[in-house]
């Protein structure tokens, strides 16, 4: 047996991490202003490259109804504003687009409650773990700014602290107990400091009905349809956010996005491809979801066994990570849909066991595949308003701990954060900084649309 050298223990990678504090101070992470040239709307426009045309200007409407879904749909803005800031150089991987509408409950296989990331579409492995630290702290700073700024600052700051303290715990476990480890909402009441919050998280998880066909996500059926074949069953139209046919080439993408689904389930492995031949596809139609996503070819596939036992696939156009120029060094991809679900599956405690690629050699698109079932909590702001944002801060935070402990070095991290509060008070104050600076962009998107009709 080849003899192979002990890499460091838990206390030398501990001591690595507080010494990486001598080149990037922790208090440093509050330092951020905005460029004198920077122009958030001309990177949201560079982001609108290569988007379906006709669905824009439903992106930037979407975004401009208030801050938060500014937020939401300016990850690139915000990658944008964080290149080039130090970060201490410990990788993970990242989420990409942390935010916490982008956290929620679902049911794991084992019928397990979850509180989990949801959104993988900006995933990128070797990314600094502060990058995914901040982006959440912000949004938190965003969503709780209308119940005053002294609210969101200890909100976005009780966020990193429970980052920090639950890094710490994990710091402790071996790597195949962090593995393991997971927010089990039916476990956690009380134990999270709000089992209020964890109820109504509980409440707000998606059930199935006898009939199988509550999903959710998942479209509506025609009723003119959904009789006893299940070979003519279709998903209802309802413009302007899911439809068969659209103008000017959404019909071609519909097309294009039933071929994929097709091919879609040679990328799995051999036990799931058999599982997923067990269904026939009956229906494919454009779904329009999100905000960052508008624009990008999204659909969804209706599916039956034999019997009439339905099944959701979504699947979704990937493309590049607006995290690549964060990347702590430069590697290559070979293909974007793969960097999604092997980032969900890095950093989700359970994945969809539907996860899958495909890739269309016409349009050069790639496209991951998941199963659409959970229900994504989206009512965000009804959640913080009715259980206070700090206790859903701590929640997200506890969950980004423990995804990013499963790629990253948790001692390493807790090395670097420390047992103080210097990090929380640091990205706090970054946070509430880059809230007024979305503010600000959010006003300028709203003037952008106005100025035509003043000319006018």
């Amino acid at each position: 047996m080849t003899n192979i050298s002990p890499s460091p223990d838990r206390a030398q990678r501990r001591a690595a991490g507080k010494r990486l504090r001598d080149a990037v101070p922790r208090e440093s992470h509050a330092d951020w202003y905005p460029a004198e040239n920077r122009d958030s709307l001309a990177v949201l426009r560079a982001n609108d490259s290569g988007r379906l045309l006709e669905l824009i200007p439903l992106r930037h409407e979407r975004m401009r109804a208030n801050p938060f879904a500014f937020l939401r749909g300016a990850a690139a803005v915000m990658a944008a504003d964080l290149a080039g800031v130090p970060v201490p150089g410990i990788p993970v991987q990242a989420c990409g687009d942390c935010h916490i509408g982008n956290f929620g409950v679902y049911r794991s296989a084992e019928g397990q409650t979850l509180f989990d990331i949801n959104d993988f579409d900006e995933t990128l492995w070797n990314v600094d773990f502060t990058i995914d630290v901040k982006r959440l702290a912000a949004s938190v700073a965003v969503a709780a700014l209308p119940q005053g700024e002294d609210r969101a600052h200890r909100a976005a700051r009780a966020s990193v602290r429970a980052y920090r303290e639950h890094m710490r715990d994990l710091s402790h476990l071996s790597p195949l107990a962090i593995w393991h480890s997971r927010i089990d909402l039916d476990h956690e009441i009380g134990r999270l400091g709000d089992g209020d919050l964890c109820r109504r998280l509980l409440s707000d998880a998606a059930s199935e009905t006898a009939d199988g066909l509550s999903y959710g996500d998942a479209p509506d059926l025609d009723p003119a349809s959904f009789g006893a074949d299940p070979s003519l069953w279709r998903i209802a139209d309802k413009a302007p956010t899911v439809f068969h046919e659209g103008p000017n080439g959404l019909t071609e993408a519909v097309q294009e996005a039933a071929a994929a689904l097709l091919a879609y389930p040679q990328s799995l492995q051999a036990d799931r491809n058999l599982l997923a031949l067990r269904y026939m596809q009956r229906d494919v139609a454009f779904k329009v979801v999100g905000i960052g996503s508008v624009g990008t070819v999204c659909a969804v596939g209706l599916y039956t066994d034999a019997d009439g036992a339905p099944l959701f696939l979504q699947i979704k156009e990937a493309r590049p990570s607006v995290l690549a120029q964060l990347a702590l060094s430069p590697f290559f991809l070979a293909c974007e849909g793969q960097r999604v679900i092997d980032g969900q599956r890095i950093m989700q405690a359970a994945s969809d066991m539907f996860l899958g690629t495909a890739y269309s050699d016409a349009s050069g698109r790639s496209y991951y595949v998941r199963q659409l079932k959970n229900k994504k909590l989206s009512a965000v702001a009804e959640i913080m308003s009715e259980s206070g944002p700090k206790a859903y801060a701590q929640l997200c935070g506890t969950t980004l701990a423990r995804a990013h402990a499963r790629s990253g070095d948790a001692a390493m991290i807790a090395g670097y954060l420390g047992k103080g509060d210097a990090f929380d008070e640091a990205v706090a104050e970054f946070a509430m900084r880059y809230a007024w600076q979305t503010m600000a962009d959010h006003d300028a998107l709203k003037q952008a649309y106005q100025e035509p009709a003043e000319a006018a």
